[in-house]
């Protein structure tokens, strides 16, 4: 039963990360051995009442059979003040024999009574080390819950930087870049278009003009002759 508890200390005071590194989800794990340590607990709290009621059996048949041997050399010695002492004799021999049967009723009460004590400070350590194991149960899963997002943001990162959202994003910037260019290349042909037309009308109407001048040069040169 102790070997369980040597187990459960080896892997609570592991690394977190080794336990990770199992197929186990060291929540579920952690809530099992609290439950197997209380089972445990319960089990040597009933084997040490079944020993403290043993003791205090042997207690009282211990008390009794003391008792009784006072009360036999009590009885002897009234026989003999009564000069009965054949029946003095007798009752010796009964206290001798009732003498002896409470000297082993001491032995087996003492050691009943050291057995219990021992019991007792295993249930005392034990009941020490559940508490410890449940302090430090509720700090290993805060932890490990810790570690799973970690390593979800971490995976999640990974995959934006590789092949996922981020490179998407940089493909439609990539994109959106080159129609800006095209679009503003576009607009620039047709500002050089529109330039050489508005030349070439430009050029019209100075020719009307000049044809128009001419015209009235001629006429004017008509009148002087």
């Amino acid at each position: 039963m102790f070997r369980f508890f040597n187990r459960v200390r080896t892997v609570v005071s592991s690394e977190l990360n080794s336990m990770l590194n199992k197929a186990e989800d060291p929540s579920k794990m952690l809530d099992q051995y609290i439950l197997d340590m209380e089972k445990d607990i319960a089990e040597v709290e009933a084997a040490v009442a079944k020993q403290i009621a043993n003791d205090k059996l042997l207690k009282k048949q211990y008390d009794e059979s003391a008792e009784l041997v006072a009360k036999r050399e009590e009885q002897a010695m009234k026989a003999l003040e009564s000069g009965d002492e054949d029946l003095a004799r007798r009752v010796l021999e009964d206290k001798n024999k009732q003498q002896s049967q409470r000297d082993s009723l001491k032995e087996a009460h003492d050691e009943a009574a050291r057995l219990s004590e021992e019991l007792k400070e295993k249930l005392r350590e034990m009941k020490d080390e559940f508490r410890d194991m449940n302090m430090k149960k509720d700090s290993l899963k805060a932890r490990s819950e810790s570690a799973k997002a970690r390593s979800k943001v971490n995976e999640s990162m990974s995959t934006i930087g590789s092949s996922g959202a981020k490179g998407g994003f940089s493909r439609m910037e990539e994109k959106v870049m080159r129609q800006e260019a095209e679009a503003e290349a576009s607009g620039e042909l047709r500002s050089a278009n529109k330039s050489l037309d508005d030349e070439l009308a430009a050029l019209d109407r100075s020719s009307g003009v000049d044809d128009e001048l001419a015209a009235l040069k001629a006429k004017l040169n008509q009148k002087s002759e």
